[in-house]
């Protein structure tokens, strides 16, 4: 049976939430694979509105079971307020497994992440200052403390207090900031484990005997393609791999295991934070597009970048995660123009690029070339099949999946579950 991706092809907010909702239902785990609570989905189910953070869209399934993998970093504390937030809703979170292998985010990452991030000036990255950056680096540095490390109270505290020796030093010595108790950070974190430990499980394992037993495991990212720390537009990136590849190291399964990669992308493009983005507009068209399309973090409620659709980076997505199907979302945004551009290639000091740009320098200097599509004036989003889309629409969407190198097979036409467009399966 299938293990399946979903992927961002873009810098995020693509709308990953809503693909992951429409197929939990017709799957049985659905697994968070890597980020943090730097990163959000928003799910809409009729008139009700859910924003998550750190719980997997498959949360809302009837069925599966939810999955938070091994590549994901862990505040106990967020994740804990966001369950008692979805059983104040009625939607029970019974059935959630966390991986005894993920790292927990610390107080002192969440105190080096705000402080690093404000010396950097204007070389700011961006961040949301939660400290996923610092977790994922004492990870590399093998200074992590995971979820296992809570089932003995006296690892915890050893662990924590080599930890908080150097930085302590750093707080204190380098930023002026007040140092961290270990006793009473072990305290807080144990605390709470007594409500998080009935969930803690070796998930790579059953996630594994799952597909052995014929069952559908769908593996669900934050972030996206251009937001990858090898792949994306570095350093404006996350710290963990968002990308395909990084679902097989951050859930335990094996690549020989995954069967299909849906990429998520926007019918326009978006990115928070800073870095490079070539379809940018500072313009009235680009505020005319986040008020259209409720452009402001899940997450952080930050104004969205917004600019026209990018052609190159959706064909470097498909190649970099091996897509093989596309999910459009947001196309009802797009009603009332009379033209929408679309980026095809960049030109770069006098050379077109038809492909990202090998280096950082020539990515930050690509000037967009324009393709310029006719618009449509209509409200599209009571559409339920393809052909009820005006023409123009329909020649959009096509116009698109020529470019983007993978075939398309759901278009968005709105928030809910109902406003979807089905092209050919998901599944």
């Amino acid at each position: 049976m299938p293990a399946i991706v979903i992927v961002g092809a873009q810098w995020g907010d693509e709308g990953k939430g809503k693909a992951t909702d429409l197929l939990g239902d017709d799957v049985d785990y659905v697994v968070r694979y890597q980020g943090g609570n730097n990163a959000g989905h928003t799910v809409v189910i009729g008139d009700e509105s859910y924003a998550l953070h750190l719980l997997p869209a498959g949360v809302l399934s009837r069925t599966a079971t939810p999955v938070i993998g091994n590549g994901v970093v862990i505040d106990p504390a967020v994740l804990l307020s966001e369950i008692d937030g979805l059983a104040a809703r009625g939607i029970s979170c019974d059935r959630l497994l966390i991986s005894a292998s993920a790292h927990l985010i610390m107080p002192h990452h969440i105190a080096l992440d705000k402080v690093s991030e404000r010396y950097l000036g204007n070389a700011q990255i961006g961040t949301t200052g939660r400290g996923i950056g610092p977790t994922y680096s004492d990870k590399a540095a093998r200074m992590g403390i995971r979820v296992q490390d809570m089932l003995d109270p006296g690892i915890l505290y050893q662990k924590l207090e080599l930890v908080l020796r150097e930085k302590n030093q750093v707080l204190t010595k380098v930023y002026n900031r007040r140092g961290i108790d270990a006793k009473a950070v072990a305290k807080e974190y144990l605390g709470y484990f007594e409500r998080l430990q009935r969930y803690v499980a070796d998930t790579g394992l059953i996630l594994n005997k799952a597909l052995d037993d014929g069952k559908a495991v769908l593996l669900e990212g934050a972030q996206a393609t251009q937001l990858d720390v090898d792949h994306g537009t570095y350093p404006f990136v996350t710290s963990s791999s968002p990308t395909a590849g990084g679902a097989c190291a951050g859930s335990g399964l094996g690549p020989t295991r995954i069967t299909k990669v849906i990429g998520i992308v926007k019918a326009y493009t978006t990115r928070v934070g800073s870095g490079p983005f070539p379809t940018e507009l500072t313009d009235a068209s680009g505020e005319w597009l986040r008020k259209n399309g409720h452009e402001y973090g899940v997450t952080t409620g930050r104004p969205r970048r917004t600019g026209w659709f990018d052609a190159v980076i959706a064909r470097y997505a498909t190649r970099v995660n091996g897509i093989t199907d596309y999910f459009l979302t947001k196309l009802d945004v797009l009603s009332g123009l009379e033209q929408v551009p679309v980026c095809v290639a960049y030109d770069v000091d006098g050379t077109r690029h038809d492909e990202v740009p090998m280096t950082q320098t020539e990515f930050h200097h690509a000037v967009p070339v324009y393709e310029y599509l006719d618009g449509w004036w209509e409200d599209i989003s009571s559409a339920r099949e393809f052909s009820d889309l005006p023409p123009n629409a329909q020649a959009y969407v096509r116009a698109i999946e020529d470019m983007i190198g993978a075939p398309l097979a759901g278009v968005g036409v709105g928030p809910r579950r109902d406003q979807t467009l089905q092209l050919r399966p998901l599944l």
